[in-house]
């Protein structure tokens, strides 16, 4: 209406604070579920964590333990929505693993965006729980989702440094973003632009977990895209313990093509627009190649406009690999504030690439163009860390389950 007026920078405080946090979520494992999850068997609380283990069909013990990691979000992980994402979408993969006789363990988090060295320390209780709870002398299967398979990795291969029997025969990773995640520059400048509003998305975005994870992070709004310390230090800290954990077998899924086809984002092309009176002038565009090249326009509230812009980066967004709707959540999270706020917005593209499909096989970094959109089948296979790997028909939501993925995974544990 011609009377309306922007809110003040207090009163759009107020509705953020008191509004859902904006969290991008790396699986959407963070969404509400649609039924209870079935009761555990056992739960274990673990320092930094918790289990919840489920009896393969048939069996009153712990046999054949099949541990699962949650991946990033912000706060503690929840059984409920784990299961649901896992069990109850195109494919039933926890339900299939019982049927064929394997215990499953969901292993959460008390806090997902700490430090994957933190949360690793969550996977090494699970692991030893389990081999001291074990029926028999079945080996181990241990992995995760995102994030989760980064923990165990490192957990896994700690063990192994420090001369201690982890009894897996089998490690698995569901796209993990091994070689580094990437969210965009753009969506990143805005959660800090944010900051003096509401924090917790800037929270997000600098937590350990999203640095150790992101390949190109900034701290704030201004800054220039680069390695967070923390990302190098982690990589380190992996590199000492070996790297890879040398016994089991490692097996890797990608939502991503093989192909080297993109997502269809175009470089360049708008992403996000604001269209309320307090936010337009913002504006998120998809990455390009080159140098000087505008990733973001912000305004909120006052009449200033800055500009984002970065060099030296690939097109990534388009990129062949798991996508999140980073662009959508943001989107829809300023949409459901009250219509004072002046916050409406609109997605013109909701996701972007998170994990590339050569960084959820380990076989090339995410650095430049070449690698991110190399086939991966012209490639060699020995360049991964993996001994083994399946990437997907089509670019997919990151973590998506699908029976294509995961049937596959089922079917290497013999």
């Amino acid at each position: 209406m011609a009377d309306q007026k922007a809110p003040t920078e207090q009163q759009l405080a107020e509705a953020l604070t008191n509004a859902a946090p904006i969290l991008l979520a790396s699986s959407p494992v963070a969404r509400a579920a649609r039924a209870a999850a079935p009761s555990p068997d056992e739960t274990w609380e673990l320092h930094g964590g918790t289990a919840w283990v489920y009896y393969g069909d048939g069996s009153q013990a712990l046999t054949r333990p099949f541990i699962l990691a949650d991946g990033f979000n912000s706060g503690p992980s929840e059984r409920d929505p784990l299961w649901e994402h896992f069990d109850n979408g195109a494919y039933p993969f926890l339900t299939e693993l019982r049927r064929r006789g394997n215990d499953v363990v969901l292993l959460g988090f008390d806090e997902r965006s700490a430090s994957i060295l933190d949360n690793a320390r969550a996977a090494t209780a699970a692991i030893l729980r389990a081999i001291a709870e074990r029926q028999g002398d079945s080996p181990l299967t241990v992995g995760g989702v995102s994030m989760g398979g980064l923990v165990t990795r490192y957990a896994l291969a700690k063990l192994e440094a420090q001369h201690v029997d982890h009894q897996t025969s089998l490690y698995f990773s569901y796209d993990s973003p091994h070689r580094g995640a990437w969210i965009p520059v753009g969506l990143q400048a805005f959660a800090h632009y944010i900051k003096k509003l509401d924090s917790r998305f800037s929270d997000q975005m600098n937590s350990p977990a999203a640095q150790q994870l992101l390949s190109r992070h900034i701290q704030e709004w201004e800054d220039t895209p680069a390695r967070s310390p923390l990302r190098t230090e982690f990589l380190a800290e992996l590199e000492r313990v070996g790297g890879w954990p040398m016994r089991p077998r490692k097996i890797g899924v990608a939502n991503g093509v093989a192909t080297g086809q993109s997502n269809g984002i175009r470089p360049g092309a708008t992403a996000f627009e604001g269209k309320g009176l307090a936010i337009t002038g913002t504006e998120l565009y998809a990455q390009s190649q080159g140098d000087d090249q505008l990733v973001a326009q912000l305004r909120v509230v006052t009449l200033k406009k800055p500009q984002v812009r970065t060099s030296g980066l690939p097109d990534i967004d388009g990129a062949p690999g798991g996508t999140l709707e980073g662009f959508g959540i943001l989107a829809d999270a300023l949409n459901a504030l009250p219509a004072y706020t002046g916050m409406a917005s609109e997605a013109l593209i909701r996701e972007h690439c998170f994990v590339p499909s050569v960084s959820a096989v380990d076989i090339k970094g995410v650095e430049t163009h070449d690698d991110l959109y190399t086939p991966v089948a012209v490639l060699d296979p020995e360049e991964s860390g993996l001994d083994d790997f399946k990437l997907a028909s089509r670019n997919e939501a990151h973590s998506l389950m699908t029976e294509e993925l995961g049937s596959w995974i089922i079917d290497q544990l013999g």
